[in-house]
């Protein structure tokens, strides 16, 4: 009895702790946005510019004319991210989008699951006139009234197979672009029968979620099934969070940052206080349907994602796979203490440790705990190298990336990479040099050795 209630006050310990430093590192964030914006508003003010504007712009349109003819590249957040347009000027890859001539960045909201996300980013990158009706449809067939957000306009409207893209996504966000193509290769959307798998040309994971991770079960997940929450952890009161701020509907609060629930009319003006409390108690909204981002990164939930999902012959892969451990006289233990963030810290050294229950079913034939011990504090470096479960793809480890100067579609090169799951996100000044040489060898390696006909002509490199 004695030990059962030192094992229970640790934990609760732990969780008030771990609850702290999240709520900290979120306020923290958030200020920081709010700051840049307004010091950016009053230094616009009080400095204003004699610059001709029209004549930037106009030397903007020509130096763009020949950026226009390459494919996009196309950042995607992982989960509690954002893309362009939130949190104000504060930009989620630390301003690596402004490394290369041709980049988007779409938001797809924080928390929503892997299903909803390709089917906003697909709507965002090539919505027009028409095909409103197709994400309505797919939107119902998901159980919702209709997509949260709904845009005239793409971001990439002539998208298709002589005009492909290449994607980059930071965790959760890997997974949702190989969903996305697979959708396309299915050819999913009806009424448009003429996508496929080669509209996308390469895609390149950083830190990405491929087959799920077992800090999913320290924040709250059930081990045994990989769906269910448990009564008492992190995730419930993330839960409750979340929705109280969507029921509150502050519109300035939502404008600046969106977990991505508004097509489940979570407002108080459409659901009242009987809603809300139903929403509480879990009888309804997305944490009730399990239709949010969590049970996808479980182990159970990226098996079932990743049994319909291939490796196609005409794509180009490359991975980077982030990790914080060392092994010493056989133990598994956090490689640093000063070069790990605060907020991953604790999590890191209990994936070292992780044990997965004895009386829980083993989330699949083979599991070895040992496997899963490296990670960076939200993923296992397992889970980051290439797709591995239910099947492995075909893969190869890279040293260095000169080592893989002529790519081969079809194949999952990987690197593993020294650093935290926030190492290349948010702060560039942590990553230091490191920054650079990661998202500089991706943007060339898109523009320089991935291409199916002749190489684009870059800007200033033409003769």
């Amino acid at each position: 009895m004695v030990i059962r209630f030192w094992i229970a006050t640790l934990q609760l310990s732990e969780l008030c702790v771990s609850s702290l430093v999240h709520l900290l590192y979120g306020f923290y964030i958030f200020s920081t946005a709010v700051a840049g914006d307004v010091s950016q508003a009053l230094n616009d003010y009080l400095f204003k510019s004699n610059v001709n504007i029209g004549a930037v712009k106009e030397e903007e349109r020509k130096g763009s004319t020949s950026a226009d003819d390459l494919p996009p590249i196309v950042l995607v957040h992982g989960i509690f991210g954002f893309g362009k347009g939130r949190l104000g000027s504060l930009s989620y890859f630390a301003g690596a989008e402004k490394k290369d001539e041709r980049v988007l960045v779409p938001d797809l909201g924080s928390l929503t699951s892997v299903y909803d996300r390709w089917v906003l980013e697909r709507q965002m990158l090539m919505a027009e006139e028409g095909k409103l009706i197709m994400v309505r449809n797919i939107a119902r067939f998901c159980g919702h009234s209709q997509l949260g957000r709904i845009y005239e306009q793409g971001h990439y409207p002539q998208w298709d197979e002589d005009h492909h893209i290449h994607f980059v996504g930071h965790s959760a966000g890997a997974q949702v672009v190989r969903v996305l193509q697979q959708m396309l290769a299915d050819k999913t959307f009806k009424g448009y029968d003429n996508t496929s798998e080669n509209w996308v040309l390469s895609i390149t994971s950083l830190s990405g979620a491929f087959n799920g991770t077992t800090r999913t079960y320290l924040d709250g997940m059930e081990p045994d099934d990989g769906w269910t929450m448990k009564p008492i952890c992190l995730l419930q009161l993330c839960r409750l969070g979340v929705i109280v701020y969507d029921w509150l509907d502050i519109s300035l609060l939502k404008a600046y940052y969106n977990f991505g629930f508004d097509h489940f009319n979570m407002s108080w003006k459409k659901m009242g206080i009987r809603g809300l409390v139903d929403c509480l108690l879990g009888n309804t909204g997305p944490f009730a349907s399990g239709d949010w981002i969590l049970p996808d990164l479980t182990i159970q939930g990226s098996l079932r994602l990743n049994s319909h999902l291939h490796t196609f012959p005409n794509t180009y892969y490359f991975s980077y796979a982030t990790k914080r451990t060392r092994t010493i006289m056989g133990i598994t233990v956090p490689s640093s203490v000063l070069r790990i963030h605060p907020l991953l810290f604790i999590r890191v050294l209990q994936m070292s440790q992780w044990r997965h229950p004895p009386d829980a079913s083993p989330p699949y034939k083979g599991y070895r705990d040992e496997d899963w011990w490296d990670n960076d504090g939200a993923l296992n470096t397992i889970s980051m190298t290439h797709p591995r479960l239910p099947v492995e793809h075909p893969s190869q480890l890279v040293v260095k990336d000169s080592d893989c100067q002529t790519l081969q579609p079809g194949f999952w090169y990987y690197r593993i990479v020294e650093g935290d799951h926030i190492l290349f996100i948010v702060n560039r000044e942590r990553a230091g040099m490191q920054f650079d040489l990661i998202y500089d060898s991706i943007f060339e390696r898109c523009r320089k050795h991935v291409f199916r006909k002749t190489p684009p002509i870059l800007p200033n490199h033409a003769h």
